[in-house]
């Protein structure tokens, strides 16, 4: 039995994303190392109104991740694998040691203006509950939108432009279906930001690898990415492509781990694990007063699970 840790993706940054490590020792390079790249104090950015825009999102979702991780890595085990949600991803394979953390907080800002530069006026995402991957294919080909994000069997995140967005809406409704509206105005993961693929790619490129510690599963495949070009490529082609996060937990679970810890701001992947693996033990670390509770609970986890 292993320890699988999840880095969230945009949609649950709030004020006190960062209390659990504000006076961390080992949490504080990273929380400086933000703060520089935003050019803003870390905890002022994650208070901010436009904490959901991209540009203030994405290097404080990477930072969340890493600065819990730094807080926390010697006192846990060392966990079986690492997988990410969007921009959890390129925080994932910090975690796993592909690149440090100031190269991480540097991409994270450059995936955002990237993405920004590419999405088109009037776009945005919704969640889409109750319908099925291809009867929600075919309201996406009807519409003009795309399968953003394939979180089960009925759980998708669509995203295109908001008037084909509302009219799907509307068949989906009719359908039976639920629908989620997101604070999200670039439709991600969608061919419409395949600009930004080519640009990310040659960020990507600039930074120094190494051979990382961890195993990082890939969001467009769920495969365990292992060389230099396989990671260029699957954080980069990302941007534009279908992130099949159910097919990601499927494959964790199916490599061992049993033990799920979720890193950063919300609840939401451990969520979705716990419901489609209710055998696994699974939290979030937001759900801990301390880290001291998360390590704790991890450890009695895994010897219930032997």
């Amino acid at each position: 039995m292993s320890l699988a840790l999840l880095c969230p993706g945009q949609g649950a940054q709030h004020p006190a994303m960062f209390d659990r490590v504000r006076d961390n020792a080992a949490a504080r390079d990273v929380l400086d190392g933000v703060g520089a790249v935003l050019g803003q104090d870390v905890f002022a950015a994650a208070g901010a109104e436009a904490r959901f825009e991209n540009a203030l999102a994405q290097p404080l979702l990477c930072a969340a991740s890493l600065a819990h991780w730094q807080a926390l890595r010697t006192e846990l085990p060392v966990p079986g694998m690492v997988a990410g949600y969007s921009i959890g991803e390129l925080a994932a394979h910090a975690v796993a040691g592909t690149f440090d953390t100031p190269s991480c907080l540097a991409l994270a800002a450059q995936r955002a203006r990237y993405m920004d530069a590419a999405s088109p006026a009037g776009a945005g995402m919704q969640a889409l509950l109750g319908l099925d991957r291809t009867q929600v294919q075919s309201l996406c080909a009807l519409h003009g939108a795309y399968i953003a994000i394939v979180n089960g069997r009925d759980h998708f995140i669509v995203g295109g432009e908001l008037a084909g967005l509302e009219a799907l809406a509307g068949d989906a409704r009719a359908a039976g279906a639920d629908i989620r509206p997101l604070p999200v105005h670039v439709p991600s993961h969608t061919p419409l930001l395949q600009a930004a693929v080519p640009r990310f790619a040659a960020a990507l490129e600039s930074v120094a690898w190494q051979q990382p510690g961890l195993p990082v599963l890939a969001g467009i495949d769920a495969r365990v990415v292992r060389d230099h070009a396989g990671k260029v490529h699957t954080l980069s082609a990302q941007l534009a492509q279908t992130i099949e996060w159910a097919q990601v937990m499927r494959q964790l679970f199916e490599r061992g781990a049993r033990v799920f810890l979720q890193l950063g701001p919300g609840t939401a992947l451990a969520r979705m694990v716990a419901s489609a693996y209710p055998c696994c033990e699974v939290r979030a670390v937001e759900e801990f007063q301390h880290l001291d509770g998360a390590v704790d609970w991890v450890q009695r986890a895994l010897v219930r699970l032997q």
